[in-house]
């Protein structure tokens, strides 16, 4: 965890998971975007007393990641609140069943949201697997598990991103011509980004772009609305989220990054160490 270039991420992913707690506090409500509590009842008591709870438990555990000697705390209570979130979504599934049946959009949708909450608990598994030593069976367990969280999303976002294209392409800024080719091309890398990352196969390359697509994402599609629907709790809710995305992100790809050069330095190290002295005549 002291590599700078992860630090960047996890001051990414901490400042999106505070800011997430926020806007729980600001609002006094959960955003239905990322936060589906709706679907354990429409007039839930004391709705807006668990907002501040989970708000406060957010803000907590963002600021406390930032920090080494609490970083294993904030993980853990993160990974809690998000995967939380993540089983409000499966619930989701059967009231959405329930109520309109087995529409093909629905199942999408719920799919979609689940994916989101899923790629935010993987950073958590890299701040434990940084305190173990790097061939221990924690370490290798954790970038198993890892991977597929953050990898198996972007598949499904990519998916989701063809079939549904008329959506997407509606999202697109006005000033951009051709939305249907943005949301097509914003598809196929979604698509290809996490293929890299589940397969192993340019993984680092691949986080690292995606982390720059979801960045140009937040300048180009998720920064403008906030300023025209300023008192919309979904505007800055899918903002913060795309903070935290490119949090989770970067911490895979330079967590990597940082465990493939200390394994290039051990080998050349234990290559010099082969090699016999030479002796001058």
């Amino acid at each position: 965890m002291e590599d700078r270039q992860m630090k960047v991420g996890i001051w990414f992913y901490g400042l999106g998971t505070v800011l997430t707690g926020i806007l729980n506090i600001a609002w006094g409500s959960f955003d239905a975007s990322h936060q589906p509590i709706q679907a354990l009842s429409k007039n839930l008591p004391g709705e807006h007393i668990l907002a501040y709870v989970a708000g406060a438990w957010l803000v907590a555990a963002g600021l406390a990641i930032l920090w080494r000697r609490s970083a294993k705390i904030g993980a853990a209570a993160s990974a809690i609140a998000y995967l939380i979130f993540a089983a409000l979504w499966l619930a989701r599934y059967y009231v959405g069943i329930h109520a309109l049946g087995w529409r093909i959009d629905v199942l999408f949708g719920v799919t979609f949201g689940l994916a989101q909450q899923l790629m935010l608990i993987a950073p958590v598994a890299f701040v434990y697997a940084s305190t173990a030593s790097p061939d221990s069976l924690l370490q290798k367990r954790a970038v198993i598990a890892a991977r597929w969280m953050l990898g198996l999303p972007p598949v499904i976002f990519g998916i989701f991103h063809v079939i549904g294209i008329r959506v997407f392409a509606s999202i697109v800024p006005h000033w951009m011509s051709f939305g249907y080719f943005w949301a097509a091309l914003t598809g196929i890398a979604f698509f290809l980004a996490g293929c890299a990352i589940c397969s192993g196969i340019m993984d680092i390359l691949a986080a690292r772009l995606l982390a720059l697509m979801l960045l140009l994402f937040e300048g180009f599609v998720e920064i403008p609305p906030i300023f025209i629907r300023l008192h919309n709790e979904a505007t800055w809710g899918a903002a913060v989220y795309n903070v935290t995305a490119i949090g989770a992100c970067w911490i895979f790809a330079e967590f990597l990054a940082s465990r493939a050069n200390r394994g290039r330095i051990g080998a050349a190290g234990n290559v010099a160490k082969s090699r016999p002295d030479t002796v001058v005549a």
